[in-house]
């Protein structure tokens, strides 16, 4: 069984900066993909960013060059560091990691950033 826990998330003025951490516990090899989605009142849950084993990252346009991915395999740690926040970067974060075509997520965690 595999379980995340978020870390990280809070209330930040625009132009701001967070960091958010996912640490995972249980039975995990480092051959996996470990990513961060959000959900915003209203919408549906987008994908952020994701980092595979192999370190090949994939952003949303929408946080390219502000927001960077980074993963520690020996901690079974992912973080993800958001600058230059915007409003509408307001959301819950979850963190996911899809091992073996399991998805596995986070309990989430609030990112507000005010204007």
């Amino acid at each position: 069984q595999v379980q995340l826990v978020e870390s990280g998330g809070g209330l930040v003025q625009a132009g701001g900066s967070l960091t958010l951490s996912c640490a995972a516990s249980g039975s995990l090899s480092s051959r996996n993909t470990m990513g961060w989605y959000r959900q915003a009142p209203g919408k549906q849950r987008e994908l952020v960013a994701t980092m595979t084993s192999g370190s090949t990252t994939n952003y949303a346009d929408s946080v390219k060059g502000r927001f960077t991915i980074s993963r520690d395999n020996a901690k079974k740690t992912v973080y993800l560091q958001m600058n230059s926040l915007k409003p509408e970067d307001t959301a819950v974060y979850y963190c996911n990691i899809l091992y073996y075509g399991y998805n596995y997520w986070g309990q989430g965690t609030q990112v507000t950033v005010s204007s």
